[in-house]
């Protein structure tokens, strides 16, 4: 067993395949934890996953984000308290529509591996990051 302790950096640790400043937070063997912060009027490059699934919460901030797999699509308004998955495959992409930063957490299942996880798709906005 490996303890593990981290505290939230000022830094992002990496730029996500999206845009988005991360900051990586603990992980386990099954799994792996970040902070997501994209800037005011920002939008993310549109995504999918090839091996995992996320779960987001969103700490602060507004937004929204498109998410669409074979069988459903939608965009749903991102605000704090708000919980959401992102299914392996799931095609996304997520936007700023505030003033002050969009941050959530997420949990990648299994932990992230690297950025060829990422695969490039066409979303509904033009991407600014």
């Amino acid at each position: 067993m490996q303890l593990q302790t981290r505290r939230l950096g000022k830094d992002a640790d990496v730029i996500a395949p999206d845009g988005s400043e991360v900051r990586i937070l603990a992980a386990a063997s099954r799994g792996s934890m970040a902070h997501f912060t994209l800037p005011p009027g920002a939008v993310s490059k549109a995504i999918r996953h090839r091996t995992v699934e996320e779960i987001w919460f969103i700490l602060a901030g507004r937004g929204r984000m498109w998410r669409a797999g074979d069988d459903a699509e939608e965009i749903t308004e991102l605000v704090p308290g708000l919980s959401l998955t992102i299914p392996t495959g799931t095609r996304f992409q997520f936007r700023c529509d505030g003033d002050a930063p969009l941050a959530a957490v997420g949990v990648t299942m299994p932990p992230w591996p690297g950025a060829e996880e990422a695969v490039f798709v066409t979303g509904p906005w033009q991407p600014t990051q």
